[in-house]
């Protein structure tokens, strides 16, 4: 257990903090969380903010990881399935949570777990067939534009909410459409070894 596997356990345990701090009835319990109001018209939740902040730490500990299992030789087949495994708990379970509680529209997480669900299954495909699938640039820039249009969900789209700029719903539907596009470039870089499978 290398540091950056640490930090993937650290994001990993984060998320499940995340998952409970958003979903947990504190109200039924009789816990009353802060309300904070802005501007006389936006009404901000704590929970949420906090969920934010931990949503912030648990996104640089997937960055801290990798840069760190690069740097000093540390990369592991242990570090990479769970590094993945890290990254599709925290961003998934998130997206269906926003998505139940109204924050944004259901065909975000469904387009997203799919097309994750899809690109897997290409990996593990081409994978079997002793190939190795890199991550391709244009599925970077969709990591980053849902990592940022969540955070900044979390954070009730401020500050740009205050000039009625809808960007964390701009990023997160830029996101939806690149995975899709990723998803088809996945495909037709590994085409070869799915119709291999299919034919055998």
């Amino acid at each position: 257990m290398n540091l950056p596997n640490k930090l993937t356990m650290l994001r990993i345990f984060l998320t499940f903090v995340i998952i409970a701090i958003l979903t947990l009835p504190f109200e039924a319990a009789g816990i009353e969380l802060t309300k904070l109001f802005i501007n006389e018209a936006i009404v901000v939740d704590i929970k949420y903010i906090i969920a934010g902040i931990l949503f912030i730490i648990a996104s640089l500990t997937d960055f801290a990881d990798g840069y760190i299992a690069r740097k000093y030789n540390l990369v592991t087949n242990f570090g990479k399935m769970i590094d993945s495994i890290a990254d599709k708990i925290l961003v998934n379970s998130i997206l269906i949570i926003l998505s139940s509680t109204g924050f944004i529209h259901p065909i975000i997480p469904v387009t997203i777990i799919i097309r994750d669900t899809v690109v897997n299954s290409i990996k593990m495909i081409a994978g079997s067939q002793g190939s190795v699938v890199s991550a391709i640039w244009m599925g970077k820039v969709k990591a980053a534009c849902l990592m940022i249009g969540i955070a900044l969900t979390l954070f009730y789209n401020l500050p740009f909410e205050l000039w009625n700029l809808r960007i964390s719903d701009f990023l997160l539907l830029i996101a939806t459409v690149l995975s899709i596009i990723s998803a088809v470039q996945y495909y037709n870089m590994n085409k070869q070894y799915i119709f291999s499978e299919i034919k055998q």
